[in-house]
């Protein structure tokens, strides 16, 4: 759970959180300790000077005009000033008492009145006061100044700001640092798609160790990767295939049509090289025929018309159908057909059939045995069909329908065929939702199990 992106992206989250508040905490401490306490010398060495000042002031203007006095000078926004009568009292002045930025004990006001001076900076380094004495018409008065609140205030704010922009800047590094970690990935495979685009499929992302979705998706498209360069050589294979499937047809009929063009032929000869034109433009026309229907059935536009007829019967019409191929070689047929109904696309299965049984009749030697079984079940039908003829190598069974594949490996005309029929016999099969495996026949030969549902939704 850990290891998922969304957890990684929250803990990146609370990371950065966590280390720039730890990081604002240290790194303000450290700028207080460094620039805060010249900032603090610096204004109690101006409030001693100033304090002397606004004392002779107050001296020179008295308590009742010393107000428009301060205002002139400018201190009054720069400081507070507090005046003491001779009982400790704070005195209120133009109807308005001033501020407690700093709580003055008794003593120290008794001290200043008795004529001492104060200075807070004496006590404490954040005690930005100082204490005067002061006699005006024979009164003792204790006269305070102070920093006012407003610098005290714009002195904070701006040590927030500071931390804030601590803060942020150490939340945009973790951030940075965590965002190139989960974009570089992305960046990779955008690069490794737009290699893909250009037809280069040898690609190989290193992120598919991860844990995370990033490396789930680093393996899905370096698997992607990997049936893309498979499917680009099954389809320059293919092209080889038809090619070579092509060629060596025209190549037969451009020959013996040159041949027909001598004078001096014989009859006999005439006629069998007209026979093998006529035979090579008929394997021309399958293997047309068979690689339209493939396309057909890869598009999914085939026709798909299910019904309810009888397999049975149609097997049986097959092997009819077929009886000039199979008498020439003397076959003998077991037949164990009951009466089966099932849905389905009735044109469809008859290729199959057709397929399938021409198979076992073309490899199944003179004298041999072909035998043909229905076995229903709950829901599915079983077709079983084995012959005794050469059988199919056990390295070659889960390539045989593969389009253009032949055992032997020979594309001859020894053994006539495209080696596109049981590519289209699977086709179908898969398309009716049924299954089908070529397997060697125990007693020699191959089978074949067909298993078709009864109703094809």
């Amino acid at each position: 759970m850990i290891k998922t992106l969304y957890v990684r992206v929250v803990l990146s989250y609370l990371l950065a959180v966590i280390i720039g508040l730890v990081s604002t905490y240290y790194l303000t401490l450290l700028v207080l300790s460094s620039i805060g306490d010249r900032y603090a010398d610096r204004l109690q060495r101006e409030l001693v000077q100033d304090g002397r000042s606004i004392q002779e002031l107050f001296r020179v203007n008295g308590i009742d005009q010393a107000e428009d006095a301060l205002r002139d000078e400018s201190y009054a926004k720069k400081y507070e000033v507090r005046v003491y009568d001779k009982n400790g009292n704070l005195m209120p002045r133009n109807g308005v008492e001033p501020s407690e930025l700093f709580i003055l004990s008794d003593q120290v006001v008794r001290s200043v009145l008795n004529g001492e001076s104060y200075r807070g900076m004496d006590v404490s380094q954040t005690e930005l006061i100082v204490g005067l004495p002061y006699e005006e018409d024979g009164e003792h008065y204790a006269l305070f100044i102070q920093i006012s609140e407003g610098i005290v205030i714009s002195f904070t704010s701006k040590l927030l700001i500071l931390a804030l922009a601590i803060n942020l800047l150490v939340g945009c590094l973790i951030i940075i640092v965590g965002a190139r970690y989960l974009v570089k990935p992305l960046r990779g495979m955008k690069a490794a798609a737009e290699r893909m685009a250009k037809g280069e499929f040898d690609i190989e992302l290193k992120w598919g160790k991860r844990k995370d979705e990033l490396g789930q998706l680093a393996k899905s498209f370096n698997y992607m990767a990997s049936q893309m360069k498979q499917l680009e050589s099954m389809r320059q294979n293919f092209v080889s295939n038809v090619s070579h499937e092509i060629q060596s047809p025209l190549t037969s009929i451009s020959g013996f049509s040159k041949a027909l063009q001598q004078s001096d032929l014989s009859d006999e000869d005439r006629i069998r090289y007209l026979t093998i034109i006529q035979n090579e433009s008929e394997r021309l026309s399958r293997l047309s025929d068979n690689l339209l229907k493939l396309a057909s059935l890869d598009s999914n536009r085939h026709p798909f018309e299910p019904h309810v007829f009888d397999l049975d019967e149609q097997l049986r019409k097959a092997i009819v159908n077929s009886e000039p191929l199979w008498s020439a070689k003397s076959l003998d047929w077991s037949l164990d057909l009951p009466r089966t109904k099932i849905n389905a696309d009735e044109d469809q299965l008859n290729q199959v059939w057709i397929n399938l049984i021409g198979n076992c009749i073309k490899f199944t030697p003179p004298g041999g045995k072909i035998s043909i079984r229905i076995v229903k079940q709950m829901d599915l039908i079983e077709v079983f069909i084995a012959d005794t003829g050469i059988g199919i190598p056990p390295e070659d069974q889960g390539k045989v329908f593969e389009r253009f594949y032949k055992s032997d490996q020979s594309h001859n005309k020894n053994q006539s065929g495209s080696g596109l029929g049981l590519a289209i016999v699977k086709k179908i099969v898969t398309r009716h939702r049924g299954t089908i495996v070529l397997n060697n026949n125990p007693g020699g030969g191959t089978l074949v199990t067909i298993t078709l549902p009864h109703r094809i939704l």
